[in-house]
C-alpha cells in the first residue's frame, strides 16, 4: 500500500477565513490573536509547525505575557526551534516600533509635572533592558521634554556618566533642565553610593551653568525611585 504523506502545516492550506493575513485584510487587525498577529510577521513555519505553532510557541516562552515578550532580545527567539535570524529580527523590529509609538505621545506632552509622569515615559525606554543604562531628558522652560537620550552602556550590575557629555547635550539643545535615569536591571531600587555622588557632582556642574537638575529616577520592574521625591536633591 502507498504511503500518504502526512497533511501540510502551511498556512497556505488553510480555508482563507483561517488565514491570519486574510482575517487582517478581510476583517481588521483587532480581530487577531496575538498568536496571529506574530504569525503575519514571521510568515512561514517549517515542515512540522505552522506560522501560527511557532506563533503560539513564541508565546508559550514567555507565559502569553506581552510585557516579557518585550523583553526578549532577538537571541532569544533564535532558541526557539523553527526561528532564525530573520525571523528573530523581524519580531524585535515590530516590538521597538510598538515601544516607539507608546513613547511619541509622551515626548510631546505640554509638560512634565511629577515623577511619576516622568517615570511612566522612561519605564517606557528602559525598564525591560537587562543590561544598565544611563539616561537622561533634556527640558525647556515649560518642563516640556525636548529631547532624550541614553548617555552610557554598562553591564548588569552598573554603567557609567560622564557630567562633561551629559552637559554639553544640555548646552546644544537650549535645555534649561535636566532628569537624570538610570535602570537597575536587579529590581533594586535603592540607589547606591555611586549613584548618590554622581547626581551631587552633575548637580553642583549643572547649577555654574544655571541648568537645573530637576530629578534623578531609578527605574526597575519594581517602580522607580526619585531623588527629588525622596529629598536628595
Amino acid at each position: 500500500m502507498k504511503n500518504l504523506k502526512p497533511p501540510s502545516k502551511s498556512i497556505k492550506n488553510w480555508s482563507p477565513d483561517d488565514q491570519p493575513r486574510e482575517k487582517m485584510i478581510n476583517l481588521g487587525q483587532s480581530i487577531l490573536s496575538n498568536a496571529e498577529l506574530i504569525a503575519i510577521l514571521i510568515r512561514t513555519g517549517n515542515k512540522s509547525q505552522s506560522a501560527l505553532d511557532l506563533a503560539k510557541e513564541i508565546l508559550n516562552s514567555c507565559q502569553n505575557n506581552l510585557n516579557d515578550l518585550g523583553k526578549c532580545s532577538y537571541k532569544d527567539f533564535q532558541k526557539i526551534k523553527g526561528i532564525g535570524i530573520t525571523k528573530s529580527v523581524t519580531i524585535s523590529a515590530a516590538l521597538e516600533l510598538g515601544r516607539r509609538r507608546t513613547n511619541m505621545s509622551t515626548l510631546h506632552k505640554i509638560s512634565i509635572k511629577s515623577s511619576e509622569e516622568v517615570a511612566a515615559f522612561l519605564s517606557e525606554k528602559i525598564k525591560d533592558l537587562s543590561y544598565e543604562v544611563f539616561a537622561l531628558l533634556l527640558l525647556n522652560r515649560a518642563n516640556k521634554i525636548i529631547h532624550f537620550e541614553i548617555v552610557s552602556r554598562g553591564g548588569i550590575t552598573g554603567t557609567v556618566a560622564d557630567p562633561r557629555v551629559i552637559l554639553k547635550l544640555a548646552l546644544s539643545h537650549g535645555a534649561t533642565s535636566i532628569i537624570l535615569s538610570h535602570n537597575h536591571p536587579s529590581g533594586n531600587l535603592q540607589p547606591s553610593k555611586a549613584d548618590e555622588d554622581i547626581t551631587q557632582k552633575i548637580n553642583q556642574a549643572a547649577s555654574l551653568i544655571d541648568i537645573k537638575l530637576l530629578d534623578h529616577i531609578i527605574i526597575s520592574e519594581e517602580g522607580y525611585y526619585s531623588f527629588m521625591d525622596e529629598g536628595k536633591i
